[in-house]
């Protein structure tokens, strides 16, 4: 679980530490964690957001400062952590800016399978292959960072065929008609699925039916 600075809604940190084995605060995303109660397992950031009073509860072998300040915080944190998969909350809402900048490290990390909790929905970024029998009528929003193309089972408007890329076609408000399969050809898209999808995308990515993208050339 990686906790942002950003929108934490109230029932989010309950919703992500049930769900997840080690605790890691994104630079001042240690706040809220100590204002709950729940003092993190590590904190990695540059910490120009952590104040003194949250820092000084926190044991120093815990603290893991990253001082490039050529990445943002939630990529310093995405790259310095390995787990099946990482739950996300605090990164999404509030500033745009911030939100566009996670968005982008989503497919930059391509090869970290994250999931990020917002105030209505989940994102992630498509891996190779995903199945889920998600609710008939569930929005399924479909936005390319880069170009790719794939193949798609379940959903009203199919993307077979298509190429979706930023500038052009894309397949944001999409709907389940069923079960929805999707199998991609390359990575770049992110997937936006209502909340109550979050076990069943959990278990496809901790499954390892998914597959995964390699990591890129730094």
């Amino acid at each position: 679980m990686l906790v942002g600075g950003g929108q934490i809604g109230p029932d989010d940190l309950n919703l992500t530490l049930n769900r997840a084995s080690m605790v890691v605060a994104v630079d001042g995303g240690a706040g809220p964690l100590i204002d709950s109660g729940h003092i993190p397992d590590a904190v990695i950031g540059d910490f120009d957001s952590l104040d003194d009073s949250h820092k000084a509860r926190i044991p120093t072998d815990r603290l893991f400062p990253v001082q490039e300040q050529d990445s943002t915080d939630f990529d310093k944190a995405l790259r310095s952590v390995e787990a099946p998969i990482v739950l996300g909350c605090g990164f999404l809402g509030r500033r745009l800016d911030h939100q566009l900048a996670v968005l982008n490290v989503l497919v930059q990390r391509q090869d970290r399978p994250c999931i990020l909790l917002g105030e209505y929905e989940i994102v992630f970024h498509a891996p190779p292959r995903i199945a889920l029998d998600v609710t008939p009528g569930d929005v399924v929003s479909l936005f390319p960072f880069q170009r790719v193309t794939g193949q798609s089972c379940g959903l009203e408007w199919p993307i077979n065929d298509l190429v979706l890329e930023p500038g052009g076609q894309v397949s944001t408000s999409n709907r389940a008609l069923a079960r929805i399969d999707l199998h991609m050809d390359a990575p770049g898209l992110l997937v936006m699925l209502p909340r109550n999808a979050l076990d069943q995308v959990m278990q496809a990515f901790v499954s390892g039916q998914t597959g995964r993208w390699p990591a890129r050339a730094e």
